[in-house]
């Protein structure tokens, strides 16, 4: 069985050969995934999340052929 000491050597010596930003990369995109067959698994359709801000664009009033016409 391993014990805490170990757990802590391993976790020192994966932390010097990744570094904490490709760690901390990894834990979101294993929770990102997570998340997802979660939601897959619900059957809940795609989209925005609660904690996720929307994503779409901002739609422009101004058409092509009118901002053609403005001096900027």
């Amino acid at each position: 069985m391993i014990g805490w000491q170990e757990l802590i050597i391993v976790m020192v010596i994966v932390m010097l050969i990744f570094g904490t930003s490709k760690i901390s990369g990894i834990g979101k995109s294993m929770g990102t995934a997570i998340r997802d067959f979660r939601d897959s698994m619900k059957g809940e359709p795609e989209g925005n999340t609660p904690d996720e801000p929307n994503k779409e664009e901002p739609k422009s009033e101004d058409t092509p052929k009118e901002e053609a016409g403005k001096i900027k």
